[in-house]
């Protein structure tokens, strides 16, 4: 028997899952059932689309089943599959280490909250090792599919684990895996046949494979007038591919039942969509909105949250061309009558069928979303909360959709409280207004308080607040909002929406000043010119349409862009403002030249824009505050 200790992360992961989760602890047959199911998947489309494995047809493959068999009075619980079953590397890999690197943020992600963290097991795919909350020692047999040995992986989720391979009455004459668990004092609860019922209704009830129970069941002899113990097995699920039955035989438990025993999820879904599709394509599909967002869901190794079925042959889970990247908070399942069962990942991304059913699908879902935003506003609101960023993403990179998706963001204001849609910024447009004015380049606080909102806030007109570092990029590529253009308040273009008829004698007037404070300004900016977009502040600084701000200049060069021209903005000045009516009186005064840098740099600040020379502006600060005292 060779003796093997777990990888560091597992060590670790068991320890936390033992100490963090013990109350909620039934968890554990949820997890395995779970694996004992993928395992039969696995097998059941591999001897359909595999010359090797369906050759194994008629010796035990074709008859798939998980049992669960209660020793009560040794306090011994098995459980056992006819699935795809494990060899020696298999049983290092899948139960000593942890291939998949998204799987060490579990251990960063534990919020100490149990109920919230026992979601986080079966999304990290490390649910295996939730059995040792309930077990002092677990014995795994297991015969991969094809071979002949069976080994035996044994451990007491401390120590490490002993692999050795096993013969006479521990070897198992098909393939699968026998997971025998020697319950703790934790996990005597367990040692109950109507408990392990309940739990199994609870969690696995729509399992697609048929769970039974071997027990000693309780019954009241007449005769005798006592209770006598029978040794009987009962099937303990429904096992049914609930989402091929019809919408009308089907209840909201129904629904919710399903969605926990595919996602492992304590809580409730928000919604859920169910569509069967005749004609041309045979398909079924039941997609379910998560009531939170999925820990993974800004990770780039996120899983895919849709499994493909075809005739209900399970083929895939983790696939990310099912549904487009910005609906990956997505849960639930596509069954298509017309895929080959042999359809492989690299076909997926060509095949014409599922790419008709990936386009009708995103309709469908936006447009169930769009009915409920409508329908019911608090319900929708839950949603935004979790997942508006997404949409947004989407905004940008789904151009066929793009028109739904614009309805279906949400937005802060000047306006309103809370958020609103374009569709009611739009409904609040001023007489006069000529675009759906917004604002980008900072936080909430910042924005909202930023000079460019004056001249806006004086008149009345809207401008919709885009806080998210997403926003700038999305918006950039939205021309429109169905016939009314998008404009942002800091490109020097919207300028030409708030002229009034007093502007041009007004940069008349400021000319000798302007070119005086460009001269001193130099390179530093593109232009300076008399600003119709200030009320009470005296500088801004705007940029062109094509250039970009000063925080998309900052998210670039994050990404790698060292490259970029320096930034030359254009300086708008107040021409009502009383420091620029006094340098103004004498545009010739030495003094505008500490005022002129001075206006620009308090402009750049405003924007979130670090100063190139911190002491040369302090030290104009001071001379300032020193001719002034």
């Amino acid at each position: 028997m060779a003796k093997q200790e777990f990888q560091t992360e597992v060590s670790q992961l068991l320890q936390l899952i033992v100490h963090s989760l013990y109350s909620h602890p039934e968890i554990f047959l949820r997890e395995l059932i779970s694996n004992s199911s993928d395992a039969l998947d696995k097998l059941r489309h591999l001897s359909l689309t595999d010359e090797k494995f369906k050759a194994l047809v008629g010796n035990g493959i074709d008859a798939p089943r998980i049992d669960l068999e209660l020793d009560e009075a040794n306090k011994l619980l098995t459980l056992s599959d006819t699935g795809v079953g494990m060899n020696q590397e298999d049983l290092i890999s899948h139960l000593g280490t942890i291939a998949r690197s998204g799987t060490k943020n579990f251990l960063s992600h534990l919020s100490g909250d149990a109920r919230k963290d026992s979601n986080l097991i079966g999304q990290f795919g490390v649910g295996f090792y939730s059995v040792f909350m309930v077990a002092d020692k677990v014995d795994v047999y297991s015969r991969k599919a094809g071979e002949e040995s069976t080994w035996k992986w044994t451990s007491d989720g401390k120590t490490g684990f002993d692999l050795e391979e096993v013969t006479g009455e521990h070897a198992r004459s098909v393939a699968g895996t026998t997971i025998v668990i020697h319950l703790n004092e934790e996990g005597a609860q367990y040692a109950n046949g109507y408990r392990l019922q309940e739990i199994v209704k609870k969690y696995s009830n729509h399992i697609a494979f048929p769970i039974f129970l071997t027990y000693d069941k309780s019954e009241w002899d007449a005769e005798k007038k006592e209770s006598i113990k029978t040794r009987t097995t009962e099937q303990v699920n429904a096992a049914s591919a609930m989402w091929r039955r019809s919408k009308s035989e089907l209840k909201d438990d129904d629904y919710k039942e399903m969605y926990k025993s595919l996602t492992g999820d304590w809580d409730d879904p928000l919604f859920w969509f169910h569509t069967r599709a005749e004609g041309t394509l045979e398909y079924t599909t039941l997609f379910y909105i998560p009531s939170k967002a999925p820990m993974d869901l800004y990770q780039q190794d996120y899983k895919g949250g849709v499994k493909l079925y075809v005739k209900r042959v399970f083929i895939m889970d983790d696939s990310k061309d099912l549904l487009p990247p910005y609906l990956r908070f997505v849960r639930g399942i596509i069954d298509s009558e017309d895929l080959p069962l042999n359809v492989s990942r690299e076909i997926l991304q060509q095949n014409k069928v599922l790419t008709s059913i990936k386009t009708a699908s995103v309709k469908k879902i936006l447009s169930e979303l769009k009915t409920i935003a409508t329908n019911d506003k608090e319900k929708y609101a839950q949603f935004i909360a979790e997942y508006n960023r997404p949409l947004k993403e989407g905004v940008y990179g789904d151009y066929a959709n793009r028109d739904t998706l614009l309805d279906l963001v949400r937005f802060k204001s000047t306006k309103v409280e809370g958020l609103t849609s374009l569709a009611e910024a739009k409904e609040r447009m001023q007489p006069e207004q000529k675009a759906l004015y917004y604002i980008t380049g900072g936080s909430d606080s910042m924005l909202r308080n930023s000079p460019l909102l004056e001249i806006y806030k004086k008149k009345g007109i809207e401008v919709l607040i885009l806080d998210d570092e997403i926003d700038e990029i999305v918006f950039s590529a939205v021309p429109q909002y169905g016939d009314v253009e998008f404009k942002a308040v800091n490109k020097s273009s919207t300028s030409e929406d708030l002229k009034d008829e007093a502007t041009p004698e007004k940069t008349e007037e400021l000319k000798p000043l302007l070119e005086k404070i460009k001269a001193t300004l130099g390179d530093a900016v593109k232009d300076v010119r008399a600003s119709s977009r200030l009320a009470d502040s005296p500088s801004v600084i705007v940029s062109d349409e094509d250039e970009p701000s000063a925080r998309m200049r900052r998210m670039m060069e994050a990404m790698g862009q060292k490259d970029l021209p320096a930034m030359q903005p254009t300086l708008e000045i107040n021409p009502d403002h009383e420091i620029i009516r006094k340098l103004l009186a004498d545009p010739s005064n030495s003094r505008v030249d500490d005022a002129a840098w001075l206006l620009f740099d308090q402009a750049l600040l405003l924007e979130g824009v670090p100063l190139k020379d911190p002491t040369t502006f302090v030290q104009r600060l001071n001379r300032v505050l020193n001719q002034s005292i």
